[in-house]
């Protein structure tokens, strides 16, 4: 019997196993080319270039690792969308992934950190890439506050939702998804958490910490949960209006802009930790964006083979991993961590969840 040539979800066209990774593999190639590029012409010697090749490489298997959580995420909410939907998150969604996240974003912390212009920034980063860097890492406290926030939403979400009938960790799962009828239960949870360590942070003899740094860490983190709950609300809204004009099913704009903000919360743990490797915005954008290619790569494979569906617990993984990176972004206001571990951390949450996916189908094989 023929297969057909578009996905179940009727937007993605089906696609050969090797051709998933193509538009990465050219990427990859081209990124590398222009890192190497990058190198000669900013150190002049064969070594220099040679350094900032390797960086490059690195900072995308850097991306891919912290990111995995993310392809999972996407696909999650990807299947759901229409058709046309799928095609711009796709297209447009990774040009606002790549250019937005890995330039732009940059950029505008030091905009508003400096107080100086987008083109002052910009000269900044290619002429005092240390200065860049010193700014980029002051920048550090509200971001990880903002985005911790955020993304812990984001996970307590899945876990507190009484429609959810398929539990990995039962006996914590059940309990979340019982409770899930006390409204609000994960806003209380989160400023909960919020609430200790803007405590901790200001108890702190530290001296880049105390009631300044919890002052600052508390402010953004409200405005974590606040854009949580404002893309919550806006994309219901967006999504409805969408329904009432057009008959289209759910998953159109609201959800375009919620995976959006859930890719810039990602994104922020990845740049940051990037500027540990290079303090050049350009090597930094060129790794990422590799990366970034990577995880919409492994979007539309999950999206298309039925992953998801086919590895039952693979999502909890996921989820388990956001909400782990979540608390490591808290962490990281008051000590450092370094990011393979975040990577490694999310990568084995995933890998079990897929051990234990596949020990489950072999014991209910009629499932």
């Amino acid at each position: 019997m023929a297969h057909s040539d578009v996905s179940p979800a009727g937007g993605i066209p089906k696609r050969g196993t090797l051709h998933y990774l193509r538009w990465a593999f050219v990427a990859t190639g081209i990124g590398l080319a222009l890192g190497a590029v990058l190198g000669w012409q900013t150190t002049g010697t064969l070594g220099g270039t040679a350094a900032i090749f390797l960086i490059c490489a690195v900072l995308a298997v850097l991306e891919i690792s912290l990111s995995f959580d993310n392809a999972i995420v996407n696909a999650n909410k990807l299947k759901d969308m229409t058709p046309a939907w799928q095609q711009r998150f796709l297209t447009w969604g990774i040009l606002i992934a790549v250019f937005g996240m890995r330039i732009v974003f940059p950029l505008l912390i030091v905009v508003i950190a400096a107080k100086v212009g987008p083109w002052t920034a910009m000269v900044m980063a290619a002429s005092q890439p240390e200065e860049y860097a010193r700014i980029m890492h002051d920048a550090h406290l509200p971001i990880a506050a903002f985005g911790g926030t955020f993304l812990m939403m984001v996970a307590l979400s899945f876990f507190f939702d009484h429609e959810k009938d398929i539990h990995w960790v039962a006996w914590l799962e059940e309990k979340a998804s019982a409770y899930s009828s006390v409204k609000g239960i994960e806003i209380a949870l989160v400023l909960i958490v919020m609430l200790v360590f803007s405590r901790i942070i200001g108890a702190s003899e530290d001296p880049r910490l105390g009631p300044v740094a919890a002052n600052i860490f508390f402010h953004a983190a409200i405005w974590g949960l606040l854009t949580f709950l404002l893309v919550e609300v806006l994309g219901g809204v967006l999504d409805r209006g969408q329904e009432v004009l057009t008959g289209a099913a759910k998953g159109g704009l609201g959800a375009f802009l919620y995976l959006e903000v859930l890719d810039a919360s990602f994104s922020f743990d990845g740049v940051i930790g990037a500027f540990a490797l290079s303090h050049n915005l350009f090597v930094i954008a060129i790794g990422l964006g590799i990366g970034a290619m990577y995880v919409r790569s492994m979007t539309i494979m999950l999206v298309e083979k039925g992953t998801l569906a086919q590895y039952r617990f693979l999502e909890h993984g996921a989820f388990y991993a956001i909400l782990i990176l979540s608390v490591i972004m808290y962490v990281q206001t008051l000590l450092h961590i370094p990011e393979v571990i975040t990577g490694l951390g999310g990568a084995a949450l995933i890998g079990v969840s897929l051990w234990s996916s596949i020990r489950w189908s072999r014991r209910n094989p009629t499932a």
